[in-house]
């Protein structure tokens, strides 16, 4: 069978892959610490269970509109307008299968053939995928350790070029948990009102799992509101990861086009999970709140442990759940033969040597780094500390 050449633009995400390969070691019956996946690891909080009950004794297991039912927009607004001071619309709001789903119906329908987007590294694997496959054209702008991994206004202006259609970023970060305050985000809008044509994906997954303070969205600048994009979801702030489901803020026009370009791909997303979404988002978030604690406390060991690692450099994350430290110091380095020039390598290393997964911080465009996940228990990371932390003194 011939398959389309478009396939040839995308791989399978990293993240996926270092988790398979995990698998296939467990069933080997070798003991593997798995830090690869962005996955809290807390169960759904249970009014929200008893609410996808209800949904379903009260009926809702028939289709749903393609946009979501109007009372679970109705709760985003309100969610929005609550949480961050931003005024939107129900008409102004979508419900997909899924942040990811969110992100590939906005790319599919802003980039043309040609178009520039512009992505400051490092970045979630999937927005250059989306990309590549609406045939744009990614703009990689790297964004140092020295600056927390945030883009300046200076590289993101020296960045723009004709073509520029699209900037995309996440605030907190994934992978680096990078968190952008207000007025670094005052600084970037300052440069994209010169650029009226330029539409802004702000995804902001992880909102909740915020360790500095508030969290500020670049919609909240008036000139920039009517373009901007703003991706959110379930899985990460409610433990709603298996749910599918996401949402986006946008102006009326992308809505539409969104709505016609997922009617053809999944129609509405799941009628379930959107009236127990409506008690995640209007019930009381303590049990959201608790989860981050526990992140934080686990965020608390881990980074000081690993900065006490020889050779680890590491920029404190502000936000989600990922530790992404610098492990270049140990590239040219070998064991047993086997030598460690990149990120790749390190990665497969610390998998079959150390059985430790990690994701090669190639996949998200920085090879210098790795990314682990710490949503995991304490005993966990501190046996997945242990591991790195001989695997590590191993090499020569």
């Amino acid at each position: 069978m011939q398959l389309a050449q478009r396939l040839n633009r995308i791989s399978e995400p990293q993240t996926i892959l270092m988790a398979k390969l995990g698998r296939e070691l467990k069933a080997k019956g070798i003991n593997v610490i798995d830090l690869s996946l962005g996955e809290p690891d807390f169960k759904t909080p249970q009014h929200i269970i008893d609410a996808a009950t209800e949904a379903m004794n009260q009926g809702y297991t028939k289709y749903p509109p393609i946009a979501g039912f109007a009372e679970l927009r109705e709760a985003i607004v309100t969610k929005l307008k609550r949480d961050n001071n931003l005024d939107y619309k129900p008409e102004e709001v979508m419900v997909s299968t899924g942040a990811k789903q969110v992100l590939a119906n906005a790319i599919l329908s802003i980039i043309n053939p040609g178009d520039e987007a512009i992505i400051p590294t490092p970045f979630w694997v999937t927005y250059a995928s989306l990309v590549s496959l609406a045939e744009g054209k990614n703009v990689f702008v790297p964004c140092s350790i020295e600056d927390h991994f945030k883009i300046t206004p200076e590289k993101l202006e020296a960045a723009i070029t004709g073509r520029t259609r699209l900037f995309i970023f996440s605030s907190p970060c994934n992978p680096s948990g990078a968190v952008y305050s207000r007025e670094e985000l005052r600084a970037l809008a300052d440069v994209f009102v010169k650029y009226p044509d330029i539409v802004i994906i702000s995804d902001e997954i992880y909102e909740y799992i915020n360790y500095v303070g508030g969290h500020e969205s670049i919609a909240q600048f008036t000139e920039l509101r009517d373009r901007t994009v703003v991706v959110n979801g379930f899985a990460k702030g409610f433990a709603m990861t298996g749910w599918r489901l996401g949402y986006m803020a946008a102006p009326k026009e992308l809505i539409q086009a969104c709505d016609k370009l997922q009617g053809q791909f999944t129609s509405g997303a799941n009628s379930i999970a959107q009236r127990a979404a409506i008690t995640a988002l209007l019930a009381d978030l303590t049990p959201s709140f608790d989860m981050v604690k526990a992140f934080k406390e686990r965020k608390e060991y881990i980074i000081p442990a690993l900065q006490a690692i020889p050779g680890i450099r590491i920029s404190a994350p502000e936000g989600a759940f990922y530790a992404f430290p610098d492990v270049s110091s140990f590239y040219g380095k070998s064991y047993n033969g086997q030598a460690i020039n990149n990120a790749d390598d390190m990665a497969m290393y610390l998998l079959h040597t150390g059985h430790v997964i990690g994701v090669s911080g190639a996949a998200f465009g920085d090879n210098n780094c790795i990314r682990f996940s710490f949503a995991a228990s304490m005993d966990t990371l501190r046996e997945g500390i242990r591991r790195l932390t001989e695997a590590l003194a191993a090499l020569q």
